[in-house]
C-alpha cells in the first residue's frame, strides 16, 4: 500500500444485519422507525459486546459485526433475533422493524477499523436470503457449530454471489416457536446423509452436459418486481439503473477507479435520448448494502438494473457486467471484457453499446451523436480527475479542498480537460456561495468569484452539463434572468437525464416568475434522482411558496432541514411559508433557529449577496412572509 499503509488478514465469523421494508417503514412513519432503529441498534451493539463481537459499521439500516468465533457470533444473532422479537411485539405488525441476519466464516482484509474482502460479501449476500427475524449461515460457520450448538436447519442448496467463483452452501436456522433463541439438533442418519448427495451428483452430471451442449450459464433466479408496487410509474421509455460496480481489486485505495468506471457510465447512458437513467446520487445510495434488484426496481421505479464488478491490476482492468429485466425476473445480457488499461475508454464505449443493444435501443444518428466524444486521451489526466471526482462527491468543504490538487493534476497533464475546470469552476462556486465553509479555504468573496469565472470561462470551451449548471447559478446572481435559462437549456440538452441539469433549469426559471414550469423541472429532477428528494424538494418548495402552496412550501423545507440541520437555507423559505400562514409558534421557533444558525443576517446582506429576483414584487412577497413571521428589519 502506499505511504506505509498497512492491512492485514485474518480469519472472522462476520455477522451481517438488514431491516427488511426499511425504506417502506421510513415512508409510512419516519419518526417512530428512526426511535426504533435507534433503539435496536444500541440493543445489537450490546449483544454484540456481551458476545465477545465488534461492530464494524452501521449505515443506515444495515449493522456489520466481527467475531473471532463462529459459535459467539451465531450466538449472538440469536440472542439478537430474541431480543427483538420481543421488543416488536409491543408495535402493530406494520410497525415492526424486523432483522434480517447472515453469518459467514471467511478471511476479511482489515484497513484500520474497516474490514473488507469476500468473507464480508457472503455474509451481506446471504443476510439478504433470510427471512425476516431470521438467520442463514454459510456451510463453513454450519461446519464450526454443528457439534457445538443445538442446531436445527434446513438446507437452502447452493447460490451463486455476485464476484464469488464457487456457489456459497446456506442454511436457514430454524428457530422454536416458542424460543427464538432455542435451537434444535439437526437429525440425519448417515444413509439419510449418502442418497440426496448421490442424487444431487447425478443431477449435477446432467445438467453440466446440458451446459455443455448448449454453452449456457446459469444464472441465479431474480425475483421479479412488481410494477404496481413501483414508487413512480414507468417511464414511456426504456428505463435503467447503474448499481455502483464492485472494487474486486482487493485495494479500498481503488474504490475511486470503480466509482469513476460505474459513474462514467452513466453519464454516457444518460446521453442516449431514448433511455431513460436513474443518476448517480440514488444509485449510489445502494453502495455496498446487500439489496435484491426488486427493491431496487420498486423503489427507483425502472424496468432494467445493471450490475457488475471492476478488477484493476496493474495495467490490466476486468469489468464483469450483467443487465436485468427486473419486472420478468430475468437476465437480459451478461459479459467479461478483459483490457489493457491504455484502452479503458474504448472499453467504456463498448459496454455502453453492448447494454444500448441489449435493451433494443436505438442509437438515432450514430455513435457521436448519442455518445460523446472522450473529455480526454491521457489515461493519467482520467486517473488523477476520478481521484479528485471521489472527494468532490463527498460534498464537505474538507473533501473539496482535496478534490483541488489531484483536479488542477489532471488539467497539468491535459489543458484541454474542459470537465475539470468545470468541476474547480463549481468548487469555488460553492465556497462563494457558502459563508459557513468559506473560512475552510481562506480566500475572500472577491478571489473566489474571480476564480469561479476564470475557471467558468475556460470550460464553456466545450461545455458539460456542469459547466452550464455554474453558468446558470452565476448569471442568476448577476440578475441575468434570460441568460440564466439558456445555460440552464443547454445544460439539458447535453444530458436530458443529467437530475442537476433539471434542478439548474428550476432555479432559472422560479427566479424569473415562471414558476408552474419551474416546479414540472424540480419534479422531474427528483424523478432522475430519488434519492435526493429533499435536496431537489426544496427546490419544488420555492415554486409552491410563489403559487400560494405555503402547506406544501413548508412540508417540503422541514424535510430538506430535517435531512441536513447543518444548512440554513431552508429555514428561510420554512420561516416565510409559516409567516403567510399565520402559524406564529412554528414561525417564532423557525426564525429563532434561524438566527442561532446565521447570527449576522440582515436584510441588506440578503439582498447584497443573495439571488435576486427578475420581478421585485416576488421579493417583496418573500420579505413579507418573514416580516409576518417576526424578523425586524436591521441594516447590517
Amino acid at each position: 500500500m502506499p505511504n506505509g499503509h498497512k492491512v492485514s488478514r485474518k480469519l472472522k465469523a462476520i455477522l451481517s444485519a438488514d431491516a427488511k421494508g426499511y425504506s417502506l417503514l421510513m415512508a409510512d412513519d419516519e419518526v417512530h422507525t428512526i426511535q426504533t432503529l435507534k433503539t435496536y441498534r444500541r440493543l445489537m451493539s450490546d449483544l454484540i459486546l456481551q458476545h465477545s463481537g465488534r461492530v464494524v459499521d452501521n449505515p443506515g439500516d444495515n449493522l456489520l459485526a466481527e467475531f473471532s468465533s463462529a459459535f459467539d457470533a451465531v450466538e449472538c444473532a440469536l440472542e439478537i433475533q430474541k431480543k427483538l422479537k420481543k421488543e416488536n411485539s409491543k408495535f402493530v405488525a406494520d410497525k415492526r422493524l424486523q432483522f434480517r441476519i447472515g453469518v459467514n466464516i471467511g478471511d476479511v482484509v482489515h484497513d484500520g477499523d474497516r474490514i473488507y474482502g469476500e468473507g464480508v460479501n457472503i455474509a451481506a449476500r446471504i443476510e439478504s436470503l433470510a427471512d425476516a427475524d431470521g438467520i442463514c449461515i454459510s456451510r463453513s460457520t454450519y461446519d464450526q457449530i454443528k457439534n457445538k450448538l443445538e442446531l436445527d436447519t434446513e438446507y437452502l442448496g447452493e447460490h451463486e454471489v455476485k464476484n464469488i467463483k464457487e456457489p456459497v452452501r446456506v442454511y436457514k436456522v430454524l428457530m422454536s416457536s416458542e424460543d427464538a433463541g432455542n435451537l434444535i439438533y439437526e437429525k440425519s442418519s448417515p444413509s439419510q446423509k449418502k442418497w440426496p448427495w448421490l442424487a444431487v451428483a447425478t443431477v449435477a452430471l446432467l445438467i453440466g452436459i446440458i451446459v455443455w451442449q448448449f454453452s449456457y450459464e446459469k444464472l441465479p433466479p431474480i425475483e421479479a418486481a412488481s410494477v404496481e408496487n413501483m414508487a413512480y410509474p414507468l417511464p414511456d421509455k426504456p428505463s435503467i439503473a447503474v448499481l455502483p460496480f464492485d472494487n474486486m481489486s482487493g485495494d479500498p485505495e481503488q474504490e475511486y477507479f470503480s466509482d469513476g468506471m460505474t459513474e462514467d457510465l452513466i453519464t454516457d447512458l444518460s446521453k442516449i435520448p431514448d433511455l431513460f437513467v436513474i443518476g448517480r446520487n440514488s444509485t449510489f445510495t445502494y453502495k455496498g448494502k446487500p439489496i435484491k434488484i426488486r427493491q431496487v426496481a420498486e423503489e427507483l421505479g425502472v424496468r432494467y438494473v445493471l450490475e457488475g464488478s471492476v478488477r484493476k491490476v496493474e495495467n490490466t482492468v476486468r469489468i464483469n457486467a450483467q443487465l436485468i429485466d427486473a419486472t420478468a425476473g430475468g437476465h437480459v445480457w451478461s459479459e467479461r471484457f478483459d483490457e489493457e488499461m491504455v484502452n479503458i475508454f474504448s472499453l467504456q464505449d463498448k459496454i455502453t453499446h453492448k447494454i444500448a443493444e441489449a435493451m433494443v435501443v436505438k442509437l438515432i444518428i450514430g455513435e457521436k451523436e448519442t455518445i460523446p466524444e472522450r473529455e480526454t486521451d491521457s489515461l493519467e489526466a482520467y486517473l488523477k480527475f476520478l481521484k479528485g471526482w471521489q472527494h468532490y462527491r463527498q460534498f464537505t468543504p474538507t473533501a473539496l479542498l482535496k478534490a483541488i490538487p489531484q483536479i488542477e493534476k489532471a488539467i497539468a497533464l491535459d489543458p484541454n480537460y474542459w470537465r475539470a475546470y468545470s468541476v474547480l469552476a463549481k468548487i469555488y462556486q460553492i465556497f462563494y456561495r457558502n459563508g459557513a465553509w468559506r473560512p475552510y479555504i481562506g480566500l475572500e468573496m472577491g478571489e473566489l468569484k474571480d476564480l469561479t469565472n476564470e475557471y467558468l470561462e475556460l470550460a464553456l470551451k466545450n461545455p458539460t452539463p456542469l459547466a452550464h449548471y455554474v453558468a446558470t447559478e452565476m448569471n442568476l446572481l448577476n440578475g441575468d434572468f434570460e441568460g440564466a435559462i439558456t445555460e440552464a437549456k443547454g445544460a439539458v440538452s447535453l444530458d436530458s437525464n443529467d437530475s442537476e441539469s433539471r434542478y439548474a433549469m428550476g432555479l432559472a426559471l422560479v427566479y424569473s416568475g415562471k414558476f408552474r414550469e419551474a416546479g414540472e423541472s424540480f419534479k422531474m429532477a427528483i424523478r432522475l434522482d430519488p434519492f435526493l428528494k429533499d435536496r431537489f424538494g426544496f427546490g419544488l418548495a420555492r415554486a409552491y411558496f410563489h403559487m400560494y402552496e405555503f402547506e406544501k412550501a413548508a412540508a417540503l423545507c422541514e424535510r430538506a432541514f430535517k435531512s441536513n440541520p447543518e444548512d440554513y437555507i431552508p429555514l428561510y423559505l420554512l420561516t416565510a411559508s409559516y409567516g403567510h400562514l399565520g402559524r406564529e409558534r412554528e414561525a417564532k421557533a423557525a426564525l429563532a433557529k434561524l438566527r442561532e444558525l446565521n447570527p449576522k443576517w440582515s436584510y441588506l446582506r440578503w439582498a447584497r449577496y443573495g439571488v435576486k429576483y427578475k420581478n421585485i414584487d416576488d421579493f417583496v412577497f418573500y420579505v413579507d412572509g418573514l416580516r409576518k413571521a417576526g424578523m425586524e428589519y436591521n441594516s447590517e
